[in-house]
């Protein structure tokens, strides 16, 4: 017996959200997907029973696009969703893993390894952070109980893996009742929520300002004079610390954003049997959406966790780390840049200094930024690839989907092999231009920086997701008045 089919009635007997049997009504797909909404948020705002505020957050510079809320039931996000993908996606493609994935069978193995991986996940992101002592247990919450650190430790993990299960069969519902993904969902959420309080919040920072980019506006304007703003470091004061360069940013990647998305080739068709009905297939510039993203900062921060729990351990060789931010070593190549503090010399020389750190040479931070545009870009380029493969996004499942729905290229035959041809032609090539494009837009919103410090990625994931929920929600609505349509999208 292969390893393949050892493994098969394992996957089979795995839990899973029962599929709907036949097509569910637009305002069921609507409620199952805000009652999801709803139940995120309720589980991100309850804290993990037990949990010390002397606790570390190994993933507090991932929050925006990981989806989790710190010390809460939500601690993992959708990291064990997004790594498993990363492994599989990384196996498949160096045909490690021998998979067709236009073969129904292998794309039923595939989600059956992808499901067996998170679950593999939960407790792989988990543990390490217990064990390197970065979540710390109450040690009045055990007295309380009068049991010993050890069993509230364990009650800990046990609330983190019951999170990370509940986030994964959420993310399952919202994909087979819902509209959309669960996982864009809860990316929406996550950066949404954040991006408010980086509008409103009237708290204080650790210089004195306030949080919130409105407060603190009206700070300014009561205690800054207007000579000291008419200087270089005035103008520099009210770009950086003001916030105006992020909300210019957060503005600007917005309107690109909207503007990429709705660029567009698009391949004619008509219907062999209904003359004169007539279609078009899309073939979106950032066909692949930037969900790969995703998995580029998913897989630097994978890195990182390895890297601090070993400089926990006092393993500095692969560099040193202030809290979670790495400040020298391999590790402060291929962290991700974040804002201005990151690149801009007089910034890093004062982030460091606050850190008590040696400052960073030119040539050091130059080669950090340059690093992480490689990681964006080729990571882009590569899980790109890897993304329409694996989601039947490719030439030839694309050109099947087209055949089963009765259309067909004008000008060539009636057949699938011809319909791939022509969508050979397109598909690979605008999905390496598209992963290159949004992981260089990635980097532009990341170096700029974004309100409430959601970052360039998040802030682009957030987007781009609301632009194509936006779609998917026209698509239902069209479905809905138009039965007939359903059978192009592959619905029944």
């Amino acid at each position: 017996m292969s390893l393949r089919e050892s493994l098969e009635p394992i996957f089979n007997r795995l839990p899973a959200v029962a599929s709907p049997e036949g097509h569910v009504h637009f305002k069921n797909k609507l409620m199952w997907t805000l009652g999801i909404l709803v139940l995120y948020f309720a589980l991100a705002n309850i804290p993990l029973f037990g949990l010390s505020s002397d606790s570390i957050d190994l993933f507090e510079q991932y929050r925006a696009f990981f989806a989790g809320a710190s010390g809460s039931l939500m601690l993992l996000g959708i990291g064990p969703i997004v790594t498993a993908s990363i492994v599989l996606q990384l196996l498949v493609g160096a045909d490690v893993i021998k998979l067709n994935m236009s073969d129904p069978a292998d794309q039923a193995f595939f989600q059956g390894a992808q499901k067996f991986m998170v679950f593999v996940m939960i407790i792989l992101e988990a543990l390490p952070q217990i064990v390197g002592g970065y979540i710390q247990p109450d040690a009045g919450v055990a007295s309380a109980l009068g049991v010993g650190l050890g069993a509230v430790t364990a009650i800990i993990f046990i609330q983190i893996c019951i999170g990370g299960v509940l986030i994964l069969f959420m993310d399952e519902i919202v994909s087979k009742w819902g509209i959309g993904s669960g996982v864009g969902l809860f990316i929406v959420a996550g950066v949404s929520q954040q991006i408010v309080t980086g509008l409103f919040n009237w708290g204080l920072d650790t210089t004195g300002l306030p949080i919130g980019i409105l407060p603190k506006w009206i700070y300014i304007v009561q205690n800054v004079g207007l000579d000291y703003i008419a200087t270089s470091e005035g103008v520099m004061f009210l770009l950086i610390r003001g916030g105006i360069l992020a909300l210019i940013s957060t503005v600007a990647i917005f309107l690109m954003v909207v503007f990429v998305e709705s660029t567009r080739i698009e391949i004619p068709l008509a219907h062999s049997a209904v003359r004169g009905a007539r279609g078009r297939f899309p073939v979106k510039l950032i066909y692949a959406s930037v969900l790969p993203m995703i998995l580029v900062r998913a897989l630097q921060a994978n890195l990182q966790m390895i890297g601090l729990l070993l400089s926990g351990r006092g393993i500095n060789v692969l560099g040193e780390y202030y809290g979670s931010t790495p400040i020298n070593g391999i590790m402060y190549y291929i962290s991700p840049i974040n804002s201005p503090y990151d690149w801009i010399p007089s910034l890093v020389r004062e982030t460091f200094t606050g850190y008590g750190a040696p400052v960073p040479s030119m040539w050091q931070v130059g080669l950090h930024v340059f690093v992480d545009a490689f990681f964006l870009i080729a990571g882009g380029i590569i899980f790109a690839l890897f993304w329409i493969e694996t989601t039947g996004m490719g030439a030839k499942p694309t050109a099947q989907k087209v055949f089963n729905s009765g259309m067909q290229i004008p000008g060539f035959r009636r057949n699938v092999g011809s319909i791939e041809k022509v969508m050979l032609r397109y598909i690979p090539k605008v999905t390496i231009i598209g992963g290159a494009f949004i992981g260089v837009l990635t980097l532009l919103a990341s170096l700029l920086g974004t309100i409430g410090g959601a970052g360039g990625t998040g802030l682009l994931l957030t987007v781009s997701i609301v632009y194509r929920l936006y779609e998917d929600i026209a698509s239902e609505q069209m479905m809905e008045m138009h039965p007939m349509v359903r059978s192009f999208f592959g619905q029944e």
